[in-house]
């Protein structure tokens, strides 16, 4: 079991097919001094949501769908059965960590949703793999041939934000990309309209951060 690792208490929202699983996985995690149970009657601001399903369902897949667009929380997922070809609708959904349900003991789904709430993630390996794999595929078969990356950018914004964090400005990033200036501009007020940037610092941010430079 883990430590004690935040200061207030996790908001976690349950939704389980049955009412005993319902009431097993929101009583052993509202007994812990870290997690609140959010009331399923009338559900609050929650953290972290815990989904419960045999598999991944139209109804299950809605559910996801409707927890992503009211709460924005990351998801722990505890299946029977999770099919590889679901594992990315599942990851579209904000679903991060990815308990099969035979393994799920009451530890370990705590363990989950801690992970979760500080931004983690938890995938059994084989899970995971199959992740990356789609992520490349996608990433060869249908973003490369649009000149796109999977963080949503191209080529040539990948390289005005590259020269950007080294701390060039715009008239010496034009012209190691033999671009005008004009061009430039362009480019990033592209980026930061699109992906809704503040400015150039926080454009340069989101480029670090998901690792595109």
């Amino acid at each position: 079991m883990l430590a004690n690792t935040t200061r207030r208490s996790i908001k976690a929202l349950v939704r389980a097919p049955d009412p005993l699983t319902q009431s097993a996985i929101s009583g052993h995690l509202g007994s812990t001094t870290n997690i609140e149970i959010v009331s399923e009657e009338r559900p609050g601001p929650a953290d972290v949501a815990v989904v419960v399903a045999e598999r991944m369902t139209v109804e299950v897949t809605s559910l996801l769908r409707r927890i992503k667009d009211s709460l924005r929380v990351p998801v722990v997922l505890i299946p029977s059965d999770i099919d590889r070809s679901d594992l990315f609708m599942a990851v579209e959904c904000n679903v991060v960590a990815v308990l099969p349900r035979v393994a799920a003991t009451s530890e370990r789904i705590e363990e989950a949703v801690l992970t979760a709430a500080t931004g983690g993630g938890v995938l059994p390996s084989q899970l995971l793999g199959e992740l990356l794999r789609q992520v490349e595929r996608m990433q060869r078969e249908v973003l490369s041939p649009q000149g796109l990356h999977t963080s949503g950018l191209t080529p040539r914004e990948i390289g005005v934000l590259r020269l950007m964090s080294e701390g060039l400005d715009t008239a010496e990033i034009a012209d190691k990309m033999c671009l005008s200036e004009r061009a430039v501009k362009r480019v990033i007020f592209g980026v930061t309209r699109r992906l809704n940037l503040r400015n150039r610092p926080h454009a340069v941010a989101y480029a670090l951060r998901t690792g595109v430079i």
